[in-house]
């Protein structure tokens, strides 16, 4: 299934139906084909043909996401490029994905102009919003015709990734990853009737492909161009919101923001978080004050869905909260085989720790032009996730750490996720990170930093205490670091080789 299939299917629901909205006003379904019709039209007009790269840079935007169903309408190849990456990671990005247009807002107009010269293959810029010397403007651009050409390859999209760690790569995701995705979405999660879906994460990263599911069934997407938790939950209230997607991080600001309390929330079907660990402790408070809260864990090499966390699966038959789930990563979902191996490529039982690993039409396709890590990812005919996890008796999947944050203090094997998780269950704290740095008698010393909740005070030796109550004193931070901020990258994951860096 094509990505513009999604748009076309809603679209044979309802015409007339509000599908993109933003500041106030609403395109129809029949709005926003039509202008991705003449979308495709502008791309053939410039030469594109079936398979080539067209990337999109781009904040939240509704006519720049139309543009990706325009994209892949004329059989192209949509390329989102994060515009909070720095120049050099953008120009490599293009370069590595080989794109002959880029599309772009006006805003990031000197970020294209410091790259552009060094990409020669970069032969049609288009600007979204302004008349920028060198580039196409959008009335320019756009034009009437017909041109719905489908690929003959199913390539959807490439996706960086990888750029934090050393050179990016890119992840090749087909029409058949996307469509298991939002199959995976449909049967695991509450959907009735027309949904309402709000954007206010990057429609470049999971907030873009979680779109696709609410499109398949006539729902209108709502566009925040900006971040403002206050006007999140304002929109949520307004516009009858039914699903929605955020990491922990802005949740907690959700949970921390004054209005809450007095904001309905009762249009809520499936509150999404995912992206990165979230406090047991704050997740019980976010089913108390928000209501069904959703979990999905996936990485872009296979988005969203590996497994999930429906909100009745939070709680127990009885109605009470099912604390024991809170911090697992839910059951793996029916269409993904999920297991956990040894590094020799052997099995594990249940319980046991290892790389989990996967399987299923989910996965991509593979490393654009790279491979050597394509099969790396794929060895012993397993996707490898990196993480660190096992399976319990009930098919419940835990996920201890990423394989490169274990810590290993004095022998012993410690997850910063189980430690993040005791710091996290302190009032006063808002969020973490547990690194290991280097230790003369214990190789590696069990560090915490921690942002505190505003308003509040805390001393470390007292957080120490209280982790060593829960955890044990192996696993107990041996330093902790009270910070006013956390480095984070461009979808809210904390960073923890820059804070290694600032040690």
């Amino acid at each position: 299934m094509r990505l513009v299939e999604y748009l076309d299917k809603g679209a044979s629901l309802g015409p007339d139906a509000p599908c993109l909205t933003a500041d106030g006003r609403s395109s129809t379904y029949a709005e926003v084909q039509e202008l991705s019709v003449r979308i495709s039209a502008g791309l053939v007009r410039r030469g594109v043909r079936p398979g080539d790269k067209v990337a999109i840079l781009s904040a939240n935007d509704p006519i720049a996401f139309t543009c990706v169903f325009g994209i892949s309408r004329a059989g192209a190849v949509w390329c989102p490029i994060n515009p909070r990456n720095e120049a050099a990671e953008n120009r490599e990005l293009l370069e590595l994905f080989e794109c002959t247009v880029l599309i772009f807002q006006e805003h990031f107009a000197p970020l294209v102009r410091q790259i552009r010269g060094d990409l020669p293959g970069l032969t049609t810029l288009v600007c979204l919003d302004a008349t920028v010397e060198g580039a196409l403007s959008w009335d320019e651009f756009v034009t009437d015709g017909d041109n719905d050409r489908p690929s003959d390859d199913d390539l959807a999209m490439i996706v960086g990734t990888g750029g934090t760690t050393g050179r990016p790569k890119g992840v090749m995701l087909t029409g058949a990853n996307l469509e298991a995705m939002t199959a995976l979405t449909l049967m695991s999660y509450p959907f009735e009737g027309r949904p309402t879906y709000l954007a206010l994460a990057p429609l470049t990263h999971a907030a873009g492909v979680l779109c696709f599911p609410v499109l398949s069934l006539g729902g209108e997407i709502v566009v925040m161009r900006t971040p403002d938790v206050g006007e999140f939950l304002g929109h949520v209230e307004r516009h009858r919101v039914t699903h929605t997607f955020l990491p922990p991080t802005l949740i907690y600001m959700v949970l921390d923001h004054p209005a809450l309390s007095a904001t309905d929330l009762t249009s809520l079907q499936c509150f999404w978080y995912g992206a990165a660990p979230m406090s047991a402790v704050r997740l019980a408070e976010a089913l108390d004050r928000i209501g069904p809260m959703g979990q999905l864990f996936g990485q872009t090499e296979a988005p969203m869905m590996i497994s999930t966390l429906a909100p009745r699966d939070h709680f127990r038959d009885d109605g009470s909260v099912a604390t024991e789930r809170l911090s697992s990563a839910g059951r793996p979902t029916p269409l993904v085989t999920v297991a956990v191996m040894a590094e020799d490529g052997a099995l594990l039982r249940r319980g046991e720790r290892g790389e989990i690993v996967v399987r299923g039409s989910l996965v991509m396709r593979g490393y654009y032009r790279n491979v050597e890590a394509t099969h790396a990812a794929s060895a012993y005919g397993w996707h490898h996730t990196g993480d660190i996890g096992y399976l319990d008796d009930d098919n419940v999947l835990f996920i201890v750490d990423r394989a490169k944050d274990m810590v290993i203090t004095g022998g012993f094997n410690v997850y910063s996720t189980e430690v993040e998780q005791a710091v996290l269950a302190h009032p006063a704290v808002q969020d973490c990170a547990v690194i290991g740095l280097p230790d003369e008698k214990w190789g590696e010393r069990v560090t915490a930093v921690v942002q505190l909740r505003r308003g509040y005070e805390l001393d470390p030796k007292e957080l120490t205490a209280f982790v060593k109550q829960r955890i044990g004193s192996v696993k107990t931070p041996k330093q902790v670091e009270i910070w006013p901020d956390l480095p984070r990258s461009k979808v809210g994951k904390i960073l923890k080789n820059e804070i290694k860096k600032q040690f």
